[in-house]
């Protein structure tokens, strides 16, 4: 396996730093509800399970890059997608202090995640593994007899 390159080990850490936040954040509005009055606490819980369950998400993503996973690519590219207009909605309500920083955090992931040493390292790794095996070494369970043949002679 070759050395990971370091526009993989950037996006995996954007990508887990969004992760723990949206962990975090759903931690806290999952601890609100149960200590505080929510005004809706259906909207809340709902927050809760969704902040945590994409939290979660994104951490396995960061984890599969890492591991060189080429399913984690994909997930990893939406998130930041749809991170993009939530940046949007809050700029537009002059949240300027979260809306900067996460703009940043997913531009710069998709950057990363998209660049060519990424994209080479990720496809190379998936080929690898797709590469039928050498003739003489059938993976365990294949038949290692030769395919019969029924025409007569």
């Amino acid at each position: 396996m070759s050395k990971r390159p370091m526009t993989v080990t950037a996006a995996a850490a954007l990508e887990a730093a969004e992760g723990a936040a949206a962990v975090a954040g759903g931690l806290f509005v999952g601890w609100e509800t149960i200590i505080g009055e929510p005004v809706d606490p259906a909207s809340a819980i709902g927050v809760t399970v969704l902040a945590l369950g994409g939290g979660l998400g994104m951490l396995a993503c960061a984890r599969g890059l890492l591991r060189a996973e080429p399913w984690s690519r994909a997930p990893t590219v939406l998130t930041q997608l749809f991170a993009l207009p939530i940046v949007w909605a809050l700029w537009q309500s002059q949240q300027y202090a979260v809306a900067v920083p996460l703009g940043l955090v997913a531009i710069l992931a998709l950057i990363t995640v998209l660049s060519p040493p990424s994209t080479a390292w990720l496809v190379q790794l998936a080929e690898d593994d797709d590469e039928p095996a050498a003739p003489g070494e059938n993976e365990p369970g294949q038949d290692t007899a030769p395919p019969r043949s029924d025409k007569k002679a």
